[in-house]
C-alpha cells in the first residue's frame, strides 16, 4: 500500500548515518528503502544514494540528501512520549552525546539539524493537571530546565519543592 503521506527531512549528505542512528535510537524505526539519483542534480552526481524511505517511531519518514540549500530549524520537530526517567534520559543522551545538542524544556537538536522534544508522561500530566496552581508549578519548575527530570516534575506539581 503506498502511503499518502509522510514527513520529509532535507538533509545536507550523511543520510545513511542519520539513518543508522535512527533505527538503532528510536523503537518501531527501520529503513524500508534506499533510492539512487537517476541522474546527476544539484545535490548529488547519478548513482549517489539520494533519499531513503524509512519509518520513525511509526510514522512514514523520507531522508533526502538535498544539498546545503536548507537548514532544519526549530519550526518542525519530533514529540517523543517517554514512560519513566530512564527512557528519557536514554533518548536525551543517544542524542546529545552523538554531537548533538541541548535545548530548554526538553528539546534537543541532533547532529543533522533535527529537533527533539523528549517529553516524560508525567510532565504532559502535570502540564494538564486540573489544579491550576499544580499546572502552573510543573511549568515554572519545566522552564528551567533542559532535560526533564520527573521528579522534581512530581515535587513541583505537590507543591513539595
Amino acid at each position: 500500500m503506498t502511503v499518502k503521506n509522510r514527513v520529509s527531512l532535507w538533509f545536507d549528505g550523511a543520510i545513511s548515518e542519520a539513518a543508522r542512528f535512527y533505527c538503532d535510537t528510536f523503537p518501531d524505526t527501520q529503513r524500508d528503502s534506499t533510492e539512487t539519483a537517476p541522474a546527476d542534480n544539484p545535490s548529488v552526481k547519478e548513482g549517489e544514494e539520494f533519499s531513503i524511505m524509512m519509518t520513525i517511531m511509526g510514522i512514514p519518514t523520507l531522508l533526502l540528501n538535498g544539498g546545503p540549500h536548507f537548514p532544519q530549524t526549530e519550526a518542525f520537530s519530533f514529540m517523543v512520549g517517554t514512560e519513566d526517567q530512564a527512557e528519557t534520559d536514554r533518548l536525551w543522551e543517544a542524542i546529545v552525546e552523538n554531537g548533538g545538542s541541548k535545548g530548554q524544556c526538553g528539546w534537543c537538536k541532533d547532529r543533522w539539524g533535527i529537533s527533539w522534544q523528549i517529553v516524560p508522561r508525567a510532565l504532559s500530566d502535570a502540564l494538564a493537571d486540573s489544579d491550576p496552581d499544580a499546572a502552573r508549578r510543573s511549568m515554572q519548575a519545566m522552564l528551567t530546565m533542559k532535560k526533564i527530570d520527573i521528579a522534581a516534575i512530581e515535587a513541583a506539581r505537590k507543591g513539595t519543592n
